[in-house]
């Protein structure tokens, strides 16, 4: 099996798998109880909260867990532009964020009157510091502009719009961290809301965080026992918060000595992808994360070409997996200014460190194989 669809979820580490199993079966107590073993619970669920906030570059009170990244965003945009709402009403985001990001926004549009500007991404799928700066008003309270798009792994400048935000005290920036947590650093000086999500890194389904910059606001989604900074009620899992501190951990240790490596595999593919004659290359070459590469075969169907991979037990993805049933065709390359033939037949591969050589060869030729037999069909 050829697994190349890691930005919809990565495979576990089995040391997460065996962290979770341990801490389940020995920490199984409610970190909110009175009693020793509640108190051992909530030892652990520090230790997790700490060891995660070292990896972010964050303090401990900084860090909320929630159940991934759809929760995070929710909790982020609505939280914040809820709790702003008397500072003004208007939001700036792109065209091309996540569902979860956009569908909570148009909520706060169509329920609470909120006023949005949709930013138009260049041909890359880069929203530039000039269109955001642009599109700031009096009554702006919100930015939100995830790090890495999660179709095209297009990398945007954070770091520069952060530090022009910097100078709007009354704006709150969020950012959708989702795929880069574990593969692309990201130093959080000027972000205000940042969301990650554990099994993007191979940690388990259920976790993720949400880091909150000390002295930010959000209204809670979800009421009652005000857990987590009384940011997000429920009973916390010790063993989801310390598997997934553990995920994150050798995530970002593998980084280090797996970034050249999966920098290369990418131009690999980049390359062989190019020599196909039906072949359109998304993924801009620079400027891109190194796991995520997006390429389209105009005049076939994704779908029919996932599956002829699929039979050779290999596994990419179409769009992303949160609206890949949905039989449409690519938001994000539609906003992108790609042709409508482009963007419903969209393939996209995703790496992990774990993606070997032999595997790339081995999806290309396939790939090759399968892409003739389409465009021969076609005619």
């Amino acid at each position: 099996m050829i697994y190349l669809d890691n930005s919809a979820t990565t495979k576990p580490y089995d040391e997460v798998l065996h962290a979770f199993s341990q801490v389940a079966t020995r920490f199984f107590a409610n970190p909110s109880s009175l009693h020793s073993l509640g108190a051992e619970a909530e030892k652990v669920l520090t230790q997790a909260r700490r060891q995660t906030a070292a990896l972010l570059g964050a303090e401990e009170s900084e860090v909320i867990f929630t159940s991934g990244g759809t929760e995070g965003n929710n909790l982020a945009v609505k939280g914040s532009a809820l709790a702003r709402r008397h500072h003004g009403k208007h939001i700036i985001t792109s065209k091309i964020e996540h569902p979860s990001v956009l569908e909570s926004i148009k909520q706060l549009k169509e329920h609470f009157d909120f006023d949005v500007t949709y930013l138009q991404p260049d041909e890359y799928g880069m929203i530039t510091i000039e269109k955001v700066e642009e599109a700031i008003r009096p009554d702006t309270i919100l930015v939100s502009i995830m790090h890495i798009n999660n179709e095209v792994g297009t990398i945007q400048p954070i770091e520069q719009i952060g530090e022009m935000l910097a100078s709007y005290p009354k704006i709150a920036f969020h950012v959708d961290a989702v795929q880069g947590a574990g593969k692309v650093p990201l130093p959080l000086k000027h972000i205000d809301l940042c969301t990650i999500s554990g099994h993007k890194f191979h940690g388990l389904k259920g976790c993720g965080a949400l880091y909150m910059k000390k002295g930010v606001k959000l209204l809670p989604m979800l009421s009652g026992g005000e857990q987590e900074m009384q940011a997000r009620s429920g009973t916390e899992s010790a063993a989801l918060a310390a598997s997934m501190a553990k995920a994150l951990r050798m995530s970002t240790e593998r980084y280090k000595s797996n970034r050249e490596k999966m920098n290369r595999q990418k131009h690999f593919l980049l390359n062989g992808l190019a020599n196909m004659d039906t072949v359109q290359i998304n993924t801009p070459a620079g400027q891109s994360a190194g796991h995520i590469i997006n390429f389209s075969v105009p005049g076939t169907e994704a779908e029919v070409l996932l599956r002829m991979l699929e039979q050779e037990e290999i596994y990419v993805s179409t769009t992303s997996a949160c609206s890949s049933k949905r039989k449409r065709s690519s938001t994000v390359l539609l906003a992108m200014g790609k042709s409508g033939s482009v963007a419903s037949s969209s393939i996209r591969v995703s790496l992990s460190y774990d993606t070997e050589d032999k595997d790339l060869e081995r999806f290309l030729a396939v790939l090759e194989a399968s892409v003739k037999k389409l465009v021969k069909l076609a005619r």
